[in-house]
């Protein structure tokens, strides 16, 4: 068999080793059955989903003919980046690293940090559009998490928090 379409094969056969992978690290809570489902049983079909749709990503493949083989471009390094620095970022600041002394920054700071360089992985940034989504963002999860679910974590920086 020849591969048809590089970026279908190559996506597929992400899709079924994240798939996997999800479904192994699953079957290290109790997955329990169908009528008593364990802390395992949701991440574990997740995974198994996960990697059928990859595996059936990768068959269509091999098999549907496309123009010219759909060949994987280059690796898009800024927005990988910024997405990747944006994420950690929001992890530092939610929580802090008390190893260096970085006291946490809590929800609001850390979605706005989270919101700013993430859209700095994008051809256009605009500054009025991403503080109004930012700040549409911090209100929503403070809504969401603190006032319906109730999560005990902290909102606003510990130097003004108390």
């Amino acid at each position: 068999m020849r591969i048809k379409s590089q970026t279908d094969f190559f996506s597929g056969a992400l899709f079924c080793a994240f798939g996997i992978a999800f479904a192994w690290g699953a079957t290290t809570y109790n997955v329990g059955t169908g009528a008593r489902m364990g802390p395992g049983y949701f991440p574990l079909i997740v995974g198994v989903l996960i990697a059928l749709m990859g595996a059936l990503i990768t068959l269509r493949s091999m098999t549907v003919e496309t123009d010219d083989g759909e060949p994987i471009g280059r690796i898009a390094w800024k927005p990988l980046l910024f997405i990747i620095g944006a994420n950690l970022m929001f992890g530092v600041l939610l929580g802090g690293l008390p190893s260096i002394g970085l006291p946490s920054m809590g929800l609001i700071v850390a979605i706005y940090a989270l919101t700013f360089i993430a859209s700095l992985a994008g051809e256009n940034f605009g500054f009025k559009s991403v503080f109004v989504l930012a700040t549409i963002l911090a209100i929503g999860s403070y809504l969401a998490f603190v006032v319906a679910l109730k999560l005990q974590f902290q909102v606003w920086p510990t130097f003004i928090a108390g």
